[in-house]
């Protein structure tokens, strides 16, 4: 019995530890090639989707593959530093930054389902719900983070908000709305990442 309790108490401690790291999970390189990648759908929507009110479908999917492109990107960055640290304040940590993170990219999957399934006409309302709902991941993992992300958090709902005041008529689901948001958020994450994690190891 007081092996347990002790072997409890011990994960107790390290769950706390955990609690006081920063993440260095998240790392400046897949930040900016998430960048990358939505210039590139914003190109691919703008010469292949020209009228995406009339094909949600189409829009929702490129949109939806660009993230995942870009979330792959930063599980493989993850998985490789991971292995050079603690294992098991390692994986408490990532276990920490994804239970933060994931319900925003759950609730973010779950609107554009039903949106583009039962509410196609407010789709226009995709890009700017979609950067709110990123927003509020970001502020949710902020604890584990450089304190300047969030400002990127702030970026994100900022811009989510002014896409939706502005994202109705001709600039409904314009790949603007989408692409220049998210290559100035990312990009804006990746430095930093950089400067607050990445430039001193780099300069030594």
């Amino acid at each position: 019995m007081e092996l347990r309790e002790a072997l409890t108490q011990i994960t107790e401690i390290r769950s706390q530890l955990a609690r006081t790291e920063v993440f260095r999970g998240y790392r400046a390189m897949p930040m900016a090639f998430s960048a990358a990648v939505a210039v590139v759908a914003g190109v691919v929507q703008a010469t292949a989707i020209p009228d995406p009110m009339a094909a949600v479908g189409s829009y929702a999917a490129l949109w939806s593959a660009a993230a995942a492109v870009s979330l792959v990107a930063a599980g493989v960055e993850m998985a490789v530093r991971s292995r050079g640290s603690d294992p098991t304040i390692s994986r408490e940590l990532t276990r920490l930054a994804l239970g933060q993170f994931f319900p925003s990219l759950a609730a973010g999957a779950l609107l554009t389902v039903v949106m583009v399934r039962s509410a196609p006409e407010g789709s226009w309302m995709l890009p700017g719900l979609w950067q709110i709902v990123y927003s509020l991941g970001i502020f949710a993992s902020c604890r584990l983070l450089p304190r300047p992300t969030f400002w990127v958090a702030g970026f994100y709902l900022v811009s989510g908000l002014s896409v939706l005041s502005v994202g109705r008529g001709s600039w409904a689901l314009s790949p603007w709305t989408m692409a220049i948001p998210f290559s100035v958020g990312q990009f804006l994450a990746a430095a930093v990442l950089y400067a607050t994690l990445e430039r001193d190891h780099a300069a030594d």
